[in-house]
């Protein structure tokens, strides 16, 4: 059974950075893709950033140059480094997994992904 752990979220004031962790278990093999979606309040969950097994990622416009995600497989864990956060970063970020190799086209659509994490909550404060 494939179980996604999140943590590190948090409160920061704006400019300030957070790092989330994924810790994935219960699949093994190399076809797989991870990606960080967020949700806030009234608003519809959208894809932020993710990567797939062969390290390449894709960013959703707002986080570029700002976010980084990163995969250390041999702990089967997944990051977001989030850097410079503003108050419109303010969400719950959860941490998804889809058993394909590459990347979806549309992968920030949430029907991409098949198993969801629980989610850790990100305040910024202006």
């Amino acid at each position: 059974q494939v179980q996604l752990v999140e943590s590190g979220g948090g409160s920061v004031q704006s400019g300030g950075s957070l790092r989330l962790s994924c810790a994935a278990s219960g699949f093994d093999g190399a076809n797989y893709c991870l990606g960080w979606f967020r949700q806030a309040p009234g608003k519809e969950r959208e894809g932020v950033a993710a990567i797939d097994s062969d390290g390449n990622t894709s960013y959703e416009d707002s986080v570029k140059g700002r976010f980084t995600i990163s995969l250390d497989k041999a702990n089967n864990t997944l990051y977001l480094q989030m850097n410079d956060l503003a108050p419109e970063d303010t969400a719950e970020y959860v941490c998804a997994a889809d058993f394909t190799p590459h990347l979806k086209v549309r992968w920030y659509l949430v029907p991409t992904f098949t198993d969801w994490g629980q989610g850790t909550q990100v305040t910024v404060s202006s």
